[in-house]
């Protein structure tokens, strides 16, 4: 019978960064059974017992973002008396970051949620791609750091929000066809950086598909007839071709992968400008 470990996650700040973290880990290791419990803005020792009470009782990992170095010992200290494998997994990383910049951390928990420019910065991108996306305010678009195209279900609005909470004011067009992109980009293909996202069409007809199902439509004929998405993909990489965009296949590829591939290309179309 397989072990199923209780994977305590216990932050002092909204737990983002150790929910991440976490993630990374799992994925390295397989048939690997687990449930998560997850507690945030944990910030006195009340806290850490009512949580020690319930992990002391079974399979237990606990992982943790404390600042507080006095709270992360007290969390060390009880863990080590009931036999419990904890891990901080920011403490010896911000300790050796103290020690190359010879400077005191601030030990605030909640740090990198300040209200900075670059907080406010990123909201407004937020807001700016959420007000761009398929398609709309297409008269605008001139402002957006990065503008998608694809045809439909190319992941296209994931990957945007995705960039919008990295901060880049992203558009997405739906490419039915060379008229459906802007004419001041086909005029001026460099103006702004244009990434073209495709995938195989039989996988294509499989999102369709099934989309299809969840809003129980069955009109759209073309929109899931294979052949038809075959021409569709063929006629977009014809685009991206013509006006030499870079395209990123998304077939294989995460929301998280996909956007990592646009930033890089965002950066290399920086550089060269």
């Amino acid at each position: 019978m397989k072990n199923t470990y209780q994977i305590y996650l216990i932050s002092d700040s909204t737990g983002e960064t150790l929910d991440r973290i976490f993630m990374a880990l799992k994925a390295q290791f397989e048939n690997f059974d687990y449930k998560i419990f997850q507690f945030s803005f944990t910030r006195t020792e009340n806290q850490i017992s009512q949580i020690l009470e319930k992990a002391k009782k079974n399979n237990s990992v606990i992982l943790y973002t404390i600042v507080n170095s006095q709270l992360a010992k007290y969390l060390i200290k009880e863990t080590k008396n009931h036999n419990i494998p904890c891990f901080g997994v920011l403490g010896e990383l911000i300790l050796n970051f103290s020690k190359i910049l010879n400077k005191k951390p601030l030990h605030i928990p909640s740090g990198q949620h300040v209200l900075d420019e670059e907080y406010y910065e990123r909201v407004e991108a937020i807001q700016f791609t959420m007000n761009h996306d398929d398609g709309n305010l297409s008269n605008d678009i001139r402002k957006s750091d990065i503008v998608l195209l694809g045809v439909s279900r190319t992941s296209k609005t994931p990957t945007s929000i995705y960039l919008a909470n990295r901060g880049y004011k992203t558009s997405n067009i739906p490419l039915v066809n060379d008229q459906s992109v802007p004419q001041f980009l086909t005029q001026n293909p460099k103006s702004l950086c244009v990434v073209g996202l495709t995938t195989e069409p039989d996988r294509l007809f499989d999102l369709r598909r099934n989309r299809m199902a969840t809003i129980n439509e069955n009109e759209q004929i073309n929109y899931i007839n294979l052949e038809h998405i075959k021409s569709e993909v063929k006629s977009a990489l014809q685009t991206f071709k013509k006006y030499q965009w870079p395209v990123i296949d998304v077939t294989r590829k995460s929301v998280e992968e996909t956007a990592a591939s646009v930033i890089k290309i965002y950066e290399i179309s920086k550089k060269n400008e």
